[in-house]
């Protein structure tokens, strides 16, 4: 049951928060189509309506723009898809939901009706009035309740794939493996410092500036008088490496010129305006052998994305073994879908240009995660983490992943997130 990209679009526009969580939210009860009836296979004794996966295909339609039977038609060829492939994907992602839900069963997971209410709480906040919330459930075909019953059973597969997680700490000698790709990797990486000013007090920025340049004012002795980021203040300004990183943009643009103990112009980000102090500089030496070698602060990102990877892997294997035991049937697609077309009208295209491939990674990286300390996220690996329906921007990746259950959902790869703060934090 392989996830592509028919599996992200539905949620991708208009949905956003409302439907964050909520695949069979977005799909079964939105975007209605006339209805045939029937049973398009099932999951253990469990049937999936074919209306469900029908309708589910018609919002992907929607979304697309490809209501007409041209642009459609045109879109399945050009990512490599026909109608019955598409029926047969959006199946499997029902079968996994199904799966899933047997697993949380067996498990015995549970959630507080307060941990619904705060989720909730959090994506009504992106709504300035009840009619507004009151409008985005109904664009995704959702009550408050049916919502309420999405957001139910994401918290408890995010606990399920927590479950997966292990206290045991990774061996010395894949640490040391893991040491000697950082080292290659970032050669050359840059921690730096910074005092944050509000952007609308550009001329006090530029009199600190002047007075660091000169010697008049110790930089740290500035960090603590001026700057507007109290995660870093109390670190005398300290954001870390600029590798691996979830700095903003602008913010990699001012460190990259520097040398250690060089300070930058002004630097302006979302944030705020920025003086940036290049504080080291890391030169990876030719053979790794020690964990010793590399900047402290990177030992630890290794161990957590050693156990990210080993809760991955076994949440994997359960539910490859899970799939695999399973009684999935899917029946004959039935004459006379909505988006049955002849797709002998719509040759394939002659290059791989604008393909599935291309498509997905478009998607893959457009969820946006939250940041703790104030900078754009840019690298974690996660499942969909129990606030990701709290932003708009969160839509894509909170839906993808948390209703697909996949334990890489909810990357918040290439993302720009803002949260509180205004300093760059590190990325696990």
């Amino acid at each position: 049951m392989k996830k592509t990209y028919i599996m992200k679009t539905v949620c991708a526009v208009s949905l956003t928060a409302a439907c964050a969580w909520g695949l069979a939210g977005c799909s079964s009860e939105g975007n209605a189509s006339a209805g045939t009836g029937g049973v398009a296979g099932t999951v253990n004794g469990v049937e999936i309506a074919e209306d469900t996966v029908t309708n589910y295909i018609q919002g992907v339609r929607e979304q697309l723009g490809a209501d007409d039977e041209e642009s459609w038609g045109t879109w399945l060829s050009q990512n490599e898809y026909t109608p019955a492939s598409v029926r047969e994907e959006v199946f499997n992602s029902y079968a996994q939901r199904e799966l899933l839900k047997e697993g949380v069963e067996e498990k015995g997971i549970t959630v507080e009706s307060s941990e619904i209410d705060e989720q909730i709480d959090k994506v009504k906040q992106n709504y300035d009035t009840d009619e507004k919330w009151q409008a985005a459930l109904d664009q995704a075909g959702m009550t408050e309740e049916s919502y309420r019953a999405e957001i139910e059973q994401k918290l408890k597969e995010n606990k399920l794939y927590a479950s997966f997680a292990s206290d045991e700490d990774p061996s010395d000698a894949d640490m040391l493996q893991y040491a000697q790709m950082y080292a290659t990797a970032y050669d050359g990486s840059k921690r730096s410092s910074h005092i944050l000013f509000n952007s609308d007090d550009e001329a006090t920025a530029q009199e600190v500036l002047d007075k660091l340049n000169s010697g008049e004012l110790d930089f740290v002795d500035a960090v603590k008088e001026y700057s507007q980021d109290p995660g870093s203040v109390e670190l005398d300004g300290d954001v870390g490496w600029n590798n691996p990183s979830n700095l903003a943009q602008e913010y990699k643009d001012g460190l990259e010129p520097l040398e250690k103990d060089q300070l930058s112009g002004l630097v302006t980000t979302q944030f705020g305006i920025h003086i940036i102090k290049c504080t080291d500089v890391y030169t990876a030496p030719e053979e790794v052998t020690s964990l010793d070698q590399i900047p402290e602060e990177w030992i630890s990102v290794i161990a957590s994305s050693l156990k990210s990877t080993r809760q991955q892997e076994a949440y994997q294997q359960w539910l490859d073994e899970a799939t695999e035991a399973a009684d999935i049937k899917i029946n004959d697609m039935p004459q006379g879908l909505p988006y049955d077309v002849d797709m002998s009208k719509y040759p394939a295209p002659s290059t791989d240009e604008g393909t599935d491939g291309a498509t997905d990674g478009a998607t893959d990286g457009s969820s946006e995660g939250e940041a703790t300390d104030g900078q754009p996220a840019d690298g974690s690996d996660a499942p969909a983490s129990e606030d990701a329906a709290a932003t708009d921007g969160a839509a894509e990746g909170a839906a993808d992943g948390a209703a697909e259950g996949d334990a890489d959902a909810g990357s918040t790869e290439g993302g720009d997130a803002a949260a509180a703060d205004g300093q760059p934090a590190e990325a696990a």
